[in-house]
Protein backbone atom coordinates (compact mmCIF):
# COMPACT_ATOMS: atom_id res chain seq x y z
CA UNK A 1 0.00 0.00 0.00
CA UNK A 2 1.26 3.16 -0.56
CA UNK A 3 1.89 6.29 1.47
CA UNK A 4 -1.14 8.32 0.44
CA UNK A 5 -3.29 5.07 1.13
CA UNK A 6 -1.93 4.06 4.44
CA UNK A 7 -2.75 7.88 5.45
CA UNK A 8 -6.35 7.71 4.34
CA UNK A 9 -6.63 4.36 6.71
CA UNK A 10 -4.89 5.20 9.39
CA UNK A 11 -7.15 8.77 9.15
CA UNK A 12 -10.22 6.59 8.74
CA UNK A 13 -9.23 4.56 11.97
CA UNK A 14 -8.57 7.70 13.66
CA UNK A 15 -12.53 8.97 12.89
CA UNK A 16 -13.73 5.35 13.82
CA UNK A 17 -12.23 5.36 16.93
CA UNK A 18 -13.40 8.64 17.62
CA UNK A 19 -16.85 7.81 16.83
CA UNK A 20 -16.72 5.21 19.25
CA UNK A 21 -15.74 7.32 22.30
CA UNK A 22 -18.48 9.98 20.53
CA UNK A 23 -21.09 6.70 21.16
CA UNK A 24 -19.51 5.53 24.58
CA UNK A 25 -19.96 9.17 26.04
CA UNK A 26 -23.96 8.50 26.77
CA UNK A 27 -25.20 5.62 27.98
CA UNK A 28 -28.04 5.85 25.22
CA UNK A 29 -26.29 5.81 22.31
CA UNK A 30 -24.31 2.81 23.60
CA UNK A 31 -27.09 1.06 24.59
CA UNK A 32 -28.52 1.74 20.82
CA UNK A 33 -24.73 0.63 19.35
CA UNK A 34 -24.30 -2.61 21.41
CA UNK A 35 -27.97 -3.27 20.72
CA UNK A 36 -28.17 -2.72 16.87
CA UNK A 37 -24.33 -4.56 16.99
CA UNK A 38 -25.63 -7.46 19.18
CA UNK A 39 -21.99 -6.94 20.85
CA UNK A 40 -22.17 -7.15 24.75
CA UNK A 41 -20.57 -4.34 27.18
CA UNK A 42 -18.20 -6.88 28.73
CA UNK A 43 -17.16 -8.28 25.37
CA UNK A 44 -16.93 -5.21 23.38
CA UNK A 45 -12.96 -5.16 24.14
CA UNK A 46 -12.50 -8.40 22.59
CA UNK A 47 -14.59 -7.12 19.68
CA UNK A 48 -12.79 -4.17 18.96
CA UNK A 49 -9.67 -6.55 18.27
CA UNK A 50 -11.82 -7.59 14.81
CA UNK A 51 -10.41 -6.35 11.83
CA UNK A 52 -14.42 -5.09 10.97
CA UNK A 53 -15.36 -3.89 14.07
CA UNK A 54 -14.12 0.30 13.08
CA UNK A 55 -16.20 -0.29 10.26
CA UNK A 56 -19.16 -1.28 12.28
CA UNK A 57 -19.21 1.48 13.93
CA UNK A 58 -18.83 3.82 11.11
CA UNK A 59 -21.48 2.15 9.70
CA UNK A 60 -24.02 2.17 12.77
CA UNK A 61 -22.86 6.06 13.30
CA UNK A 62 -23.91 6.34 8.68
CA UNK A 63 -27.14 4.22 9.63
CA UNK A 64 -28.61 7.38 12.16
CA UNK A 65 -28.60 10.91 10.89
CA UNK A 66 -29.20 12.46 13.91
CA UNK A 67 -25.92 10.08 15.31
CA UNK A 68 -24.33 11.26 12.72
CA UNK A 69 -24.79 15.08 12.16
CA UNK A 70 -24.52 15.27 16.39
CA UNK A 71 -21.08 13.56 15.81
CA UNK A 72 -19.59 15.64 12.94
CA UNK A 73 -20.44 18.98 14.80
CA UNK A 74 -18.50 17.55 18.22
CA UNK A 75 -15.50 16.36 15.84
CA UNK A 76 -16.06 19.99 13.83
CA UNK A 77 -15.96 17.35 10.18
CA UNK A 78 -18.07 17.31 7.19
CA UNK A 79 -20.33 14.37 7.97
CA UNK A 80 -19.51 12.91 4.12
CA UNK A 81 -15.65 12.40 5.95
CA UNK A 82 -17.49 9.43 7.96
CA UNK A 83 -19.01 7.78 4.60
CA UNK A 84 -15.13 8.83 3.41
CA UNK A 85 -13.90 7.00 6.45
CA UNK A 86 -15.76 3.70 6.35
CA UNK A 87 -15.13 3.73 2.55
CA UNK A 88 -11.41 4.51 3.05
CA UNK A 89 -11.57 1.36 6.20
CA UNK A 90 -12.41 -1.38 3.28
CA UNK A 91 -15.55 -3.02 1.59
CA UNK A 92 -18.18 -0.69 -0.54
CA UNK A 93 -21.20 1.72 0.25
CA UNK A 94 -24.35 1.48 -0.54
CA UNK A 95 -24.20 5.44 -0.57
CA UNK A 96 -23.04 7.92 -3.00
CA UNK A 97 -20.01 9.79 -1.49
CA UNK A 98 -19.75 13.26 -2.69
Amino acid sequence: MNKSGSRSRETAEIVAIQALAFIAEEPERMAAFLSATGIEAATIRDAARAPDFLVGVLEHMLGDESLLIAFADSAAIDPAEIARARHALGGSLDRDLP
